[in-house]
């Protein structure tokens, strides 16, 4: 059994230890203090979202050049524009200069306020696209944050908003983001590729984050989930259901799988279904996955039977590479390590993800295998 769980990945336990001299403190920077840097250069487009978010934070300019240089359509996507948007809305004093093509960007980053935000997020990714930066950087804002996000709620490609409300939230906690304000509410369902959805999502400010010692996921205990429909029979979520429980029943009996179908201005403009699962361990770690249908248009059309099975078989997988954090949010706890106190932060990890990968070429990381 141990050979097999090798097979997939060397599993890391990461000691993370930040220094005075890492970052430049989140809550006195200003204008001024990034001004008088020399600006980080970068090309091409990936990994856009995560290095503004990084650039907001330490308070350091970005040049991004060579934005899809050589596409036939090259420069910034609409969902990278209304993200950029979206940072200027809860930044104050930010500066953000595009060239007439968009195929280059400089960024410096202004001081990050909060308040009450609303933002009309592009369909062609959905709101879990950008409630992931937000969460990011909600704990270090001047104010509370409270943020209506409208748009796409469920796609095949970003993380769902039921996923971050049900694995993002409690990892938050564990890291000293508590009180009444931390909250995900999905308001209306939106599915791809239409959207048509809306997410409330209140941040309090943490002053400090504190460290964490997680290194024994502990053994599965229960499995929850939400099977959700929008614009189309009600039966689809149940059969779902069905078919999930059909996998899963043979591993644990504690398995509770809710339905939620949302009707008339509440169920957005496009139909679809689809399943999050999340496996909760005796010692709190929250595993999960998550699956929804073929945008309408795009693509062959799936059964709900195959796509509750599949979803099962992916939380299996997930289960089987073990960790305290879900892929999900390796880059997340990851990141909440590195601006947590003088103190060490440790987490085991399972097989790290492409976007955990570029994480780690960004902050000193020391590894013990």
């Amino acid at each position: 059994m141990n050979a097999q769980r090798a097979s997939l990945g060397t599993f890391l336990s990461f000691v993370w230890l930040r220094s005075r001299t890492l970052l430049p403190e989140v809550y006195t920077r200003g204008c001024s203090s990034s001004s008088s840097m020399a600006a980080l250069t970068y090309e091409g487009c990936n990994f856009l979202r995560q290095r503004l978010v990084l650039s907001t934070l330490s308070g350091k300019r970005v040049k991004i050049r060579n934005i899809r240089s050589r596409d036939d359509e090259p420069g910034l996507r609409d969902f990278e524009a209304s993200f950029i948007r979206l940072l200027d809305k809860v930044t104050n004093g930010s500066r953000i200069e595009i060239n007439q093509t968009g195929t280059a960007l400089f960024y410096q980053p202004g001081l990050l306020c909060g308040g009450s935000v609303e933002h009309e997020c592009n369909v062609q990714r959905s709101i879990g696209y950008y409630l992931e930066a937000l969460i990011m950087l909600a704990p270090f804002m001047k104010n509370p944050l409270k943020a209506i996000l409208k748009g796409v709620t469920n796609d095949p490609i970003d993380p769902s908003v039921d996923l971050l409300k049900a694995t993002a939230v409690p990892l938050m906690k564990m890291f000293g983001i508590n009180g009444e304000g931390l909250e995900i509410k999905v308001v209306k369902r939106g599915i791809a590729p239409r959207g048509g959805g809306e997410v409330h999502f209140s941040c309090p400010v943490c002053r400090a984050l504190k460290p964490v010692l997680l290194t024994d996921p502990g053994k599965i205990k229960r499995i929850r989930g939400t099977a959700y429909s929008v614009r189309v029979s009600p039966q689809m979520a149940n059969r779902i259901v069905d078919s999930a429980r059909s996998i899963l029943n043979k591993f644990i009996p504690d398995i509770y799988i809710y339905t939620d179908h949302m009707k008339g201005a509440s169920s957005g403009k496009s139909p679809g279904f689809g399943l999050t699962l999340v496996a909760e361990t005796v010692n709190g770690t929250l595993l999960s996955a998550e699956l929804a249908s073929t945008p309408q248009g795009q693509g062959d059309p799936v059964l709900p039977e195959e796509l509750g099975k599949n979803c099962a078989k992916l939380l299996l997988e997930e289960i089987y590479r073990g960790g305290c954090v879900d892929s999900n949010n390796q880059s997340l706890a990851l990141l909440y390590m590195t601006l947590d106190q003088q103190d060490v932060s440790k987490t085991l990890l399972g097989p790290l993800s492409p976007y955990t990968n570029e994480e780690l070429f960004r902050r000193p990381v020391t590894i013990i295998t």
